[in-house]
């Protein structure tokens, strides 16, 4: 009986370091995506730094 348990005990552990492995190695394949600068609106570009200061020096 007890060898029964370790067995079956040793085999859900290989399973479960199994499917581990297989999702940790997923996880390093999938290839991420970053958006260009220049579509982001949340950071202004050259030239708007430009105009910004051609603004202020003509204050």
């Amino acid at each position: 009986m007890l060898t029964t348990i370790i067995i079956l005990s040793v085999i859900i552990v290989f399973v479960i370091l199994l499917l581990s492995v297989i999702t940790t190695n997923k996880a390093y394949q999938y290839k991420h995506t970053i958006d260009p600068l220049e579509e982001n609106p949340h950071i202004a570009s050259e030239l708007d730094e430009q105009n910004h200061e051609q603004k202020n020096e003509q204050k």
